[in-house]
């Protein structure tokens, strides 16, 4: 019964993402709601919030599949984007494909960020959300190793505000993500070539 029941969580679970990233697909992302997915998803409104917490929690989870295979290719794939390159080479091939995430996922990522400033201020703030913080410690780390006489921290805090301004955000929307790399590349080369250890 309880392995049964297991299982049904599991497939709701997937229907219910399913079904966003379908909705996410075809609506701008203030008109995804909960109910929405829900029908289309086959459940209750009560089984998404059961599962994800909040319209938020659901772009979260949806964000973070998305992100888990950036992830990885960090954390242990071949270089430049995994170890083994040197910070400078790691830091352009990491913004170049989050770059590239977020124009393949523009309407999620638009669905994310309007769920997290629409959210309860009980919620998480964005800087606690797991994405951001793996993206924030795997930037700061490489800035901090090729500069280590900067604010690191603050620094990654900056460029991965980018992403968030809204020229930059509409643009990614858009699928235009050669634009940003290329902003990024500059950048990274200036903070990086310049001064310093």
């Amino acid at each position: 019964m309880e392995r049964r029941e297991r299982a049904d969580a599991a497939r709701n679970r997937q229907a219910i993402l399913r079904a966003a990233e379908e909705l996410l697909r075809r609506h701008p992302p203030e008109q995804v709601s909960v109910e929405r997915v829900a029908a289309a998803a086959g459940v209750g409104k009560g089984t998404v919030f059961h599962r994800f917490g909040s319209r938020s929690g659901l772009m979260l989870e949806l964000m973070t599949e998305r992100a888990r295979e950036l992830e990885q290719a960090v954390a242990e794939g071949p270089p430049p984007l995994g170890p083994g390159a040197e910070p400078i080479e790691r830091l352009l091939a990491f913004f170049a494909a989050v770059a590239a995430l977020a124009a393949r996922n523009g309407n999620l990522m638009a669905a994310h960020e309007h769920a997290m400033v629409t959210r309860k201020a009980a919620e998480q703030p964005r800087e606690a959300n797991p994405i951001y913080l793996f993206w924030h410690r795997h930037v700061s780390g490489l800035i901090s190793e090729g500069r280590p006489d900067v604010d690191a921290e603050q620094i990654a805090h900056m460029l991965l505000g980018t992403l968030h301004m809204e020229p930059i955000a509409s643009q990614l929307r858009a699928g235009e993500y050669e634009r940003t790399a290329a902003g990024f590349a500059v950048l990274v080369k200036g903070l990086l070539s310049g001064g310093g250890g």
